[in-house]
């Protein structure tokens, strides 16, 4: 054969070779380890025997610690049954590869972690400690957060569940108050034909002043919502799909409609650090005595000048004979629902990690996850935890580019 031009067949197709470089990888089995919550107040667990039992039929792994479901009423039996293992030692959770809990990693906790572990947990920025960080990110940790997990629209799934169960959960408690069992004024929440309606003033237009605004109606309320961000305004108008009262917080309207209501509801959130106080002492001393506040925003300082944090045991006190109900996580009051809620997102979550051969392969394909992950391997890639705790930073993007 000559030496003359090379010969090509058309039968050979050619192809650029970036096309080939991102082969999905093998799935993975993965080893879970559900620890049970000694945290205060925190009844939830993380995920549901029925979830476990998809996950097992997924030829995933779960170990689950004796009666970590006590508190959402999952007994031991239903996670057995369901194909996990029931540890009786906390240790032996952790030595799982993906840790899975409901309460922030713990004081507690941090002996039993293990190099290069990943953890799916909430942070609770609030009470975040910096030798907590620093252990983590020592042990090369990857770690996921509840808080700023996205799903494909761009949500946060977690919080909103966790919004909704604590927005609907709010009239249940105002109407508990208001009765005479809890020593309340009598009032029925709503209240009937030829009596006026039990009035209602709601404080922030987010996802748990609609809840709260839903319920409150849905019993036959007045309901008077409030907040300085007019598009949430809108919103909650839009998805009632009724008239509201709604105002900006402006001092001298809230202040006289507070002092005739029954009802008020503290729902303001703050992206970072804590909720501004709104309502000040005089206002609630003006307040009609027998009337409850709820104010849900505890978790972040709480918006009414006169709250300080109750517990479940005892969730009231009475200041200028106004009921105050502050208890901090209201969803762990109703441990089933928000472990339905918590199971229902992670389930689908790990399914995918497992199918795409760990959390470090899916976090190359799924963009809107990347916002959860505060840890990558040991490396902090959340800038508020970096600038709060004074740690290095790094971007999370270039380490996974990185990382191919």
């Amino acid at each position: 054969m000559s030496t003359g031009k090379p010969f090509v067949s058309s039968s050979i197709s050619y192809e650029t070779l970036e096309e080939t470089l991102d082969i999905k990888p093998q799935g993975s089995n993965l080893f879970i380890g559900i620890p049970r919550e000694e945290d205060f107040q925190e009844n939830r667990i993380a995920l549901t025997p029925d979830a476990v039992a998809v996950l097992v039929s997924n030829g995933h792994r779960v170990v689950v610690e004796q009666k970590a479901g006590e508190g959402a009423h999952f007994s031991d039996k239903e996670y057995s049954d369901a194909g996990a293992k029931v540890a009786y030692e906390k240790k032996e959770v952790f030595e799982t590869d993906l840790i899975i809990k409901s309460a922030p990693v713990s004081d507690a906790d941090l002996q039993f972690l293990k190099v290069n572990q990943t953890i799916i947990s909430p942070i609770h920025l609030p009470v975040m400690k910096t030798h907590i960080l620093e252990k983590m990110m020592e042990k090369k940790i990857t770690a996921l957060s509840f808080e700023n997990l996205k799903d494909d629209s761009g949500h946060n799934p977690i919080v909103r569940s966790m919004s909704e169960i604590a927005g609907s959960a709010v009239m249940l408690i105002a109407g508990q108050y208001l009765g005479n069992f809890n020593k309340g004024k009598g009032v029925l929440l709503g209240g009937i034909s030829g009596i006026p309606p039990t009035k209602v003033i709601i404080i922030g237009a987010g996802i748990v002043g609609e809840y709260a605004a839903r319920t409150a109606l849905a019993v036959g309320g007045s309901v008077k919502i409030f907040d300085n961000n007019i598009y949430r305004l809108k919103r909650v108008q839009n998805n009632m799909g009724a008239r509201l009262w709604t105002s900006v917080i402006e001092p001298k309207i809230l202040a006289k409609q507070l002092k005739t209501c029954d009802v008020a509801v503290g729902a303001l959130s703050s992206s970072g650090g804590r909720t501004p106080i709104v309502v000040t002492e005089e206002m609630v001393a003006a307040m009609r005595p027998g009337s409850v506040i709820v104010d849900v925003s505890i978790d972040r300082g709480g918006c009414f000048e006169t709250s300080e944090i109750t517990s479940h045991e005892q969730p009231v006190i009475t200041k200028y004979g106004v009921i105050h109900y502050c208890v901090p996580n209201i969803p762990s009051g109703f441990a089933r629902t928000a472990s339905q809620a918590v199971s229902n997102v992670l389930m689908p979550l790990l399914l995918e990690i497992g199918d795409e051969g760990g959390l470090e392969k899916l976090v190359w394909h799924k963009f809107n996850i990347r916002t959860g992950i505060y840890l990558f391997k040991g490396a902090l890639t959340n800038i508020h935890l970096s600038q709060r705790f004074n740690l290095k930073y790094t971007d999370l993007n270039l380490l996974i580019a990185s990382q191919r």
